[in-house]
């Protein structure tokens, strides 16, 4: 598990800082404050990180060895900053590692990836290795990097929603989605239609794939293609998802348009079991092509999604899949159902929609 540290700036109010450390207790590992702040932080009871040697970690600038190893016999836990602005400092860190320092928090003011996947490589097995961050986005590059990532990272609070959102990054925090069965109830065959694929930039397991359909209140898993046929190779990283006018689950919050969607947008693997993560899309190609609607019905409503007729578009059960060209009345699929409306693909609990 990713460590994560949540720095609370003292320049902030009383009442900012309060609440930052009040969220920060919930989600961080440890909370890096002022002096001035150690009372309140102690009370949270998380490890306390700060440039004083009350602190549970004492954080110290490198300058040399000899300081670092002076430091080391008063502190009751150390973590050395180091700044990387040259490959050259990049060596630094390797020897702040060879002292026994536990925690390396790891400042780059220009570069960051690369010499990231430097010390990765060289200094990862000798000492925690903690990135100093200032967005959701560094988070999740500081993690994945040369795929083990960092040991965690050290992020800046000065908003509670973005401190959510960076420890739900760095925690991995899952959203799990209710799947339920739907028994199929009519199968027609369409004519020509624009339907999309989404390529995303992730390779999907078997039984993984994207939640859509033709209304936001109940959407089916149509899976990757990732079962092995005579005719074409699996494409793992592909779901052909079916017509423009498609809803599509993209996150936990928000439904989207098929249309919407292009290169580089954020969209939300399912998995049969309703487990969940996040990926980017590669590429969408639309193109024209035969469509299949399948009605189905649950909990006392139908509802239908339309998809390519064709035998490599599959929609998962509970006990498998099953081509759309193989569906028939009678067969039960897995969906997810919801209630309420949405307005741009938010959800407005209460709203009173019909769609058919």
């Amino acid at each position: 598990m990713k460590e994560l540290w949540i720095e609370i700036p003292a320049q902030l109010s009383d009442t900012i800082r309060q609440k930052l450390m009040t969220a920060a207790s919930e989600i961080a590992d440890v909370i890096v404050v002022s002096p001035k702040d150690l009372p309140l932080a102690q009370t949270f009871k998380k490890p306390i990180a700060g440039s004083f040697n009350d602190a549970d970690i004492t954080i110290v600038e490198f300058k040399d060895s000899e300081g670092i190893l002076s430091a080391k016999t008063t502190a009751r836990e150390m973590a050395v900053r180091v700044t990387v602005e040259t490959g050259q400092d990049e060596a630094k860190v390797t020897e702040v590692a060879n002292l026994g320092v536990r925690h390396i928090i790891l400042r780059c003011t220009n570069w960051k990836i690369i010499p990231l996947e430097n010390i990765i490589a060289k200094s990862r097995s000798k000492a925690k290795i903690i990135m100093e961050i200032s967005s959701q986005d560094e988070a999740r590059l500081a993690i994945e990097t040369l795929e083990l990532g960092a040991d965690g990272v050290v992020y800046k609070a000065t908003n509670a929603d973005e401190l959510a959102k960076v420890g739900n990054t760095v925690k991995k925090v899952s959203f799990k989605v209710d799947l339920t069965e739907a028994v199929v109830v009519r199968v027609r065959p369409l004519g020509t239609g624009a339907r999309v694929c989404i390529d995303t930039c992730d390779l999907m397991k078997p039984r993984e794939g994207v939640l859509v359909g033709s209304q936001s209140s109940g959407l089916f898993l149509v899976e990757s293609e990732t079962v092995e046929n005579p005719h074409v190779e699996v494409r793992p990283f592909r779901v052909n998802a079916g017509p423009v006018a498609s809803y599509l689950l993209a996150n936990p919050e928000r439904t989207r348009y098929l249309s919407e969607l292009k290169s580089g947008d954020e969209v939300m693997i399912v998995d049969s079991e309703g487990n969940t993560r996040p990926t980017n899309i590669c590429r969408v190609k639309i193109e024209w092509r035969p469509m299949i609607m399948l009605e189905a019905r649950s909990e006392g409503r139908n509802i239908n999604v339309i998809l390519q007729n064709a035998e490599t578009v599959r929609l998962a059960t509970k006990l498998g899949s099953q081509s759309v060209s193989e569906i028939k009345p009678g067969d039960r699929i897995l969906a997810r159902i919801e209630t309420g409306g949405r307005h741009f693909g938010t959800k407005v609990e209460k709203e009173s929609v019909i769609e058919r």
